[in-house]
């Protein structure tokens, strides 16, 4: 008897369960959008934000020693301190080295720029354009076109294998250089293969191979600091506390998490006598983008919820005045009011199963489509997310059913059976 009541309220009332359950369907549509590329959304951004540049700087580590003596400061004002390059490989053996996009050392060294009979120092730095380089077995591209992406060239990149180099832009509008011309450093002609436009200081600077900086400064293999490119997560508690304070199982869970704190300490771990710090504003804006993008997904995905509810409420609300003629028969023949509002909790169910399976199915193409269409890449859907995305189908048909199945209980028979309410 009762599957009956149930089957033909479906099929006396096909409009509005149509209704409700096209409600329940959006609603958990958008939902499973939101949940699956919340919940893969994080590597995704964090390569998106990889076009801001580097978040992690390491420098050596006399570079952080303060030596006072009398209250007078003894620290050297020139950079007479360097890393090894033949250990830059060794960032490729760090714990977290798949989320290493790429890294470029820099070398900057003072240089006489030779023209028109005349001299001028400036600046040249030596740094990774595209570098192969190896670790072991493992093989890898690396240098400022993956670490400093928004370097414009008008013309070619070097080769970091010759001595071609290239000119910032203020620089060469102030010697009036010329394209396929050469210039002489300290001597030396180089061939200029390109202008390099910045918007930093590299725009009055002249930027060549490592080895050229190297050669010119007497000091093979020298490097003054290293860019580092990397996915982290975004801060909390754990990421900022001090890792020689932390018990051997919390140290163990920092140490394993891709914080910009912990990839900086394997940094320091891995290159000798050096000193690895995030660049702070790169960084804390990545977190505080990817919180906000978080955010609104969860502030667009509860008012999809919230509207599904609304909907599903007023549906089921018409759909029991309508039958308050039947409610008022039932409770005549002896029915209690568990049984009166099991029947409508059991179409809600039934309505909130089959909203979710459509639901979850479109959110899934939805979810596709918005990686494929912003990030250019596929949304993973866990298949943990499918029971929860049922459960909360049934919340909210469950919440938005509530109030009127409460009132349906209520209804007195005698006035039901003449038409009132």
């Amino acid at each position: 008897m009762f599957p009956r009541l149930v089957y033909e309220s479906f099929r006396r009332q096909t409009r509005r369960k149509l209704l409700a359950g096209i409600a329940i369907t959006l609603g958990v549509a958008v939902a499973t959008a939101m949940i699956a590329v919340a919940t893969d959304i994080g590597d995704k951004i964090n390569r998106e934000l990889r076009s801001y540049g580097a978040n992690l700087v390491v420098t050596p580590q006399e570079d952080t020693l303060d030596v006072e003596i009398g209250g007078i400061n003894l620290k050297p004002p020139s950079d007479g301190a360097f890393l090894n390059e033949a250990d830059l490989p060794k960032i490729r053996g760090t714990f977290w080295h798949h989320n290493i996009v790429g890294f470029s050392p820099m070398l900057p060294v003072t240089v006489p720029l030779e023209r028109d009979g005349t001299q001028r120092n400036v600046t040249l730095v030596g740094t990774y354009f595209s570098k192969q380089l190896s670790f072991g077995k493992d093989e890898f591209t690396t240098g400022v076109r993956i670490t400093h992406p928004w370097w414009k060239v008008d013309g070619h990149w070097p080769d970091d294998n010759f001595t071609s180099v290239l000119l910032g832009e203020r620089l060469a509008e102030r010697i009036h250089w010329r394209a396929l011309q050469t210039i002489t450093l300290a001597g030396r002609d180089f061939h200029v293969s390109g202008v390099l436009s910045t918007g930093g200081p590299e725009d009055d600077e002249i930027v060549a191979p490592l080895a050229v900086a190297q050669q010119m400064l007497g000091k093979p293999g020298a490097v003054r600091r290293v860019y580092v490119s990397a996915l982290t997560k975004p801060p909390d508690a754990l990421s900022v506390r001090d890792p020689k304070t932390m018990s051997p199982e919390v140290y163990d869970r920092w140490y394993c998490s891709p914080y910009v704190e912990s990839i900086a300490y394997q940094l320091q771990e891995a290159i000798p006598h050096s000193h690895a710090e995030q660049i702070r504003q790169v960084a804390q804006n990545e977190g505080t983008v990817l919180s906000r993008i978080k955010g609104l997904m969860l502030l667009v995905t509860l008012a999809a919820l919230l509207a599904s509810a609304l909907a599903v409420s007023a549906a089921m609300a018409t759909a029991i005045f309508e039958r308050r003629v039947e409610i008022g028969l039932m409770k005549a023949l002896g029915a209690g009011n568990l049984v009166v509002s099991a029947v409508f909790f059991a179409e809600a169910l039934l309505l909130a199963l089959m909203g979710g399976v459509v639901g979850f199915i479109a959110g899934s193409l939805l979810a596709h489509q918005i990686g494929r269409s912003i990030f250019a890449s596929q949304i993973s859907i866990q298949p943990v997310l499918f029971p929860i995305i049922m459960a909360i189908a049934v919340f909210v048909t469950f919440a938005g059913s509530a109030a009127a199945i409460r009132r349906a209980v209520k209804f007195d028979p005698v006035f039901s059976l003449r038409g009132g309410a």
